[in-house]
């Protein structure tokens, strides 16, 4: 589990549309750095040290899993890809964009390329007022002054106004969501994708335990014998893990990622068991159901029947490794008629079949971007 820290970032912009500059640019923080968790009013001030348009200034918490180091490396490429031009000139200019790094929770850093906390934040009204907005009571690591004691005793006399624009917040999955739960058929990249969310908002992730369960090997050499016995392992296992893991939410995770639903257990019943054992495992499930919470997402991964034999090929699984295109599209199909019939169930389908989001950020970051807008 990456660590996740606080950091505070001054922005500002004084070229074109301001207050849009600022918008896309706390986007790209959210989609590049971490969460953003606060935002300040949009303060107007007159350029500082040089003469030139006034600026629109902000600051903004965000709490991110990047070093120091990578986290400005991330900041100026935002920067030069929402248009900012640096030059060798050390004379301050009109600029598109210009993000600072202020605080990084409490840590000095001392660096040729990065200081921190910034080495002017003390003499500039127009970052001490927004950030004071956001963390007042926040101490400066050096100055050993809370923000707005520091605000108070800033010798800067520029003028400084609040403007009615605002500026949104993107709310991030782990405020929007409990608990979201992703399916697919086998080998479509569901515990991957899992355990990635997890990471990226560090998220409590619950994983189906199917490697544990002895019935397994067996049923993919005779299925006939071993379905019912496996499905209804698989069952009881599922119920309780759910409900011990959902019950009872971690003290600093409220936000949990499943890579199954218990709804699994019954694609797949359908599809293994005989009719009589079918519906004595239909009751058994149905009293189960009654008591699981229901995700507040449920995310189905589509992948077509070629790409999950490539991926169950390549992960190399020896009791996979005689799965078949019809049994694939049998779970699939299964799969299919759920989400038809669970119209109260908050179902996203996400095709991944032409994309890596494993290896490919932007891939994943298309996915993350999906989930957000729905």
């Amino acid at each position: 589990m990456k660590i996740q820290r606080t950091t505070y970032l001054s922005l500002g912009s004084n070229k074109g549309k301001k207050r849009d500059n600022l918008q896309q640019a706390v986007h790209r923080i959210a989609d590049d750095v971490g969460a953003v968790k606060k935002i300040s009013s949009i303060y107007k001030t007159a350029s500082w040290g040089y003469e030139g348009e006034d600026f629109f200034n902000i600051c903004i918490q965000v709490s991110t899993y990047l070093q120091p180091e990578v986290l400005m490396n991330k900041l100026l490429t935002i920067e030069e890809s929402l248009g900012r031009v640096r030059n060798d000139s050390k004379s301050y200019s009109d600029r598109i964009i210009d993000i600072d790094i202020l605080l990084f929770d409490d840590e000095i850093v001392f660096s040729q390329t990065l200081k921190i906390p910034h080495e002017k934040m003390l003499e500039r009204k127009f970052v001490l007022a927004p950030l004071a907005e956001i963390a007042k009571n926040i101490l400066h690591p050096v100055e050993k002054k809370q923000i707005h004691i520091c605000l108070k005793n800033c010798d800067d006399t520029g003028h400084i106004e609040v403007i009615q624009e605002t500026l949104n917040r993107p709310i991030p999955l782990s405020e929007k969501y409990n608990y979201i739960a992703i399916e697919g058929n086998i080998g479509a990249g569901k515990t991957s994708l899992a355990n990635m969310i997890s990471d990226e908002y560090n998220a409590k992730v619950v994983l189906e335990r199917f490697a544990d369960n002895p019935f397994l090997p067996k049923f993919y050499k005779e299925q006939e014998r071993y379905a019912f016995p496996l499905e209804m392992s698989f069952l009881a296992d599922r119920y309780q893990q759910l409900s011990d893991d959902l019950a009872q939410f971690d003290l600093f995770k409220n936000f949990i990622v499943s890579d199954y639903y218990i709804f699994k257990s019954l694609i797949f019943a359908q599809v293994t068991l005989q009719k009589d054992e079918y519906a004595l495992y239909r009751k058994m499930f149905d009293i189960m159901y009654k008591e699981i919470t229901k995700p507040d997402l449920y995310i189905y991964l589509y992948q077509n029947t070629e790409r999950l034999l490539e991926n169950i090929k390549k992960r190399g699984r020896d009791f996979e490794q005689n799965i078949e295109a019809s049994y694939l599209q049998k779970i699939h199909d299964g799969y299919s008629n759920f989400i038809k019939t669970k119209q109260k169930l908050n179902t996203l389908i996400i095709d991944v079949s032409e994309l890596d989001f494993v290896k490919n950020i932007s891939d994943y970051k298309s996915i993350i971007n999906k989930v957000n807008l729905f």
